[in-house]
């Protein structure tokens, strides 16, 4: 096996091991949006690294963190409504990412790369950013995996136990920013979105407990990543599209089994 085939399989199977339990909360708290707006800042990000002459993920990283701490922040302040205000900065930063990228005339930037990833050029500092991005929030949700689970089923009960349901939602949203921005390499901006969510909702139809779905999230994003990157080597298809197509059939399989509740009263 080709070692770029190799570090692919590898960082594509590792990233589904965060992206499988964020992307459960994020199909139960439905707050697809917020990842969506993140993956808007992934450009900005990109210019920042070449202007700062950084590496590229670790500024779309430290930018996604920026972008999710503003959203906090302007969430409580802003007099428009939260989708307003997501609409808004999303495509804010998408613009300032692109006229910022024009503005470098001697860089030389791949725009289709970013769009829609590519995941067979990922290297040893890229395998290194994922375990070291999956390590922080597995860790991360297993310390508030029960405080997670109380602010899912009702925040107002959990805020009336003592919960510090604004700080737990936090720390969500920016293990949602970590895993996008290392998740963007996978399948690019357009595509990461779809990666956190469609194995979850996928694995909802075939679980009866958080934990088991979170579970089956993960098999399924490894599953996905395992024959899109197959297809992609055995009909020369693109990498991460195809790793989005494959996670999308497991979804469209799983409507024909009967629905479970995944939380019991």
């Amino acid at each position: 096996m080709e070692d770029f085939f190799l570090r692919a399989l590898i960082g594509g199977m590792g990233i589904t091991l965060a992206t499988g339990p964020i992307g459960c909360f994020v199909v139960w708290l439905r707050v697809a949006y917020f990842g969506t707006a993140l993956a808007h800042t992934v450009l900005l990000g990109v210019a920042l690294g070449y202007l700062l002459r950084i590496e590229p993920v670790v500024a779309v990283l430290i930018t996604c963190f920026l972008f999710a701490g503003c959203l906090a922040l302007l969430e409580r302040r802003a007099p428009v409504s939260l989708d307003t205000l997501l609409g808004v900065l999303a495509h804010l930063s998408l613009a300032g990412g692109l006229v910022a990228l024009a503005f470098m005339e001697n860089v030389r930037v791949d725009l289709i790369g970013y769009l829609f990833g590519d995941i067979l050029s990922i290297g040893i500092v890229d395998l290194w950013l994922i375990a070291g991005t999956v390590a922080i929030t597995l860790a991360a949700i297993s310390w508030q995996w029960q405080n997670l689970l109380a602010i899912t089923i009702d925040s107002d009960l959990a805020a009336a136990e003592g919960i510090p349901v604004e700080r737990v939602r936090l720390l969500l949203i920016f293990l949602l920013a970590a895993v996008i921005a290392i998740g963007m390499k996978m399948v690019g901006m357009l595509l990461v979105v779809a990666l956190v969510i469609i194995p979850a909702a996928a694995a909802r139809r075939f679980s009866s407990t958080p934990e088991t779905m979170g579970m089956v999230a993960i098999a399924i994003g490894a599953v996905s990543v395992g024959l899109g990157l197959m297809s992609s080597l055995t009909w020369n298809l693109p990498a991460g599209p195809a790793i989005v197509l494959v996670a999308s059939l497991f979804f469209l399989a799983g409507l024909s089994a009967p629905v479970r509740r995944v939380f019991r009263s």
